[in-house]
């Protein structure tokens, strides 16, 4: 058997109580394709078959279904752990900043290490580097490019990994090429800044069709108005990941490349204190490439994850 890791059964859990991997990893945010990769490899290393699925439907094994009272009580042991030695061990805080995506595990994964604070406040990719770089945050869950990182000072570790797809009108939900779809990019100084970088270059480096909106409806209910208008499916940023579609619109993987968003964790190149370097070994151990380097994936040529 395997080294199993505590991340992987909160997992197993999630997908065992939605029975729908799309949902798990919604409520869990992550990539669905990270969340099935980790669900492979907890079944791999317990030697066991966990769950029955098919296109259309989620069930659990009988294996399954009998480890998975077990398994709630272990992470629920584990948490009475952690609480416990958060208590004594008087561990340094350690105050974390995001965007969007948080791991559902983000504090499990630091318990040992700091006493982990959320900032209650997510803003874009830029105001949290540079909340970090001033100091006002000790690490930010954010994307970043090469030339941003040097601009802040900053060093950055890859933590997570969006696949975007595209939203189309209609009920066609076959693979769309990234060739055949449109990418949005907000007009005059808005937060969307980081978002209007990586679509200029998605645009450039594979020929989806640019298309400047006015009214920053890269999100929300006039990025749908804009899918409504157009006959092009239009990829969907990563602050609409996990969106509720409106009941005419679709998910359309894409395809020819599979499009990434990277989530790196960003530190002062400066930092010194052990709780926060800490924190960043705890929360990227074992996170691995995450299929964003893959011969048929893409990252803009400037991300510090690429390889």
């Amino acid at each position: 058997m395997g080294q199993v890791e505590l991340r992987q059964l909160r997992y197993f859990v999630a997908v065992a109580e939605e029975l729908n991997f799309g949902r798990a990893a919604e409520r869990l945010l992550i990539a669905g394709p990270s969340l099935s990769q980790q669900i492979k490899a907890l079944e791999r290393d317990l030697g066991v078959r966990l769950f029955d699925r098919d296109r259309r439907s989620v069930s659990l094994t009988p294996a399954g279904a009998a480890l998975l009272p077990h398994t709630r009580a272990l992470i629920e042991r584990a948490d009475d752990l952690r609480n416990h030695v958060a208590r004594v061990s008087g561990s340094e805080p350690v105050w974390l900043g995001y965007v969007t995506w948080l791991p559902a595990d983000v504090g499990s994964r630091v318990f040992a290490v700091a006493q982990l604070h959320v900032d209650p406040w997510a803003g874009p990719s830029h105001t949290q580097a540079e909340r970090v770089s001033t100091g006002s945050l000790d690490l930010a869950i954010c994307r970043l490019g090469v030339d941003d990182l040097e601009r802040y000072r900053l060093n950055a570790r890859l933590l997570g990994a969006d696949r975007l797809f595209a939203v189309a009108i209609g009920d066609d939900t076959t693979d769309v090429r990234v060739e055949d779809a449109i990418v949005l990019v907000a007009d005059g100084k808005t937060p969307w800044s980081s978002w209007n970088a990586y679509a200029e270059q998605l645009s450039r480096d594979t020929g989806a069709r640019l298309v400047h909106v006015s009214d920053c409806g890269i999100l929300g209910a006039a990025f749908f108005d804009h899918v409504r208008a157009h006959a092009r499916p239009i990829v969907n940023s990563p602050r609409g990941q996990t969106a509720t579609l409106p009941s005419d619109l679709v998910k359309r993987p894409l395809v020819a490349p599979r499009v990434h968003w990277p989530w790196s964790v960003v530190w002062r190149r400066d930092e010194a204190r052990p709780a926060v370097l800490a924190t960043v070994e705890a929360l990227t151990d074992g996170v691995g490439d995450l299929g964003v380097n893959a011969p048929d994936a893409w990252l803009p040529k400037d991300d510090p994850n690429r390889r």
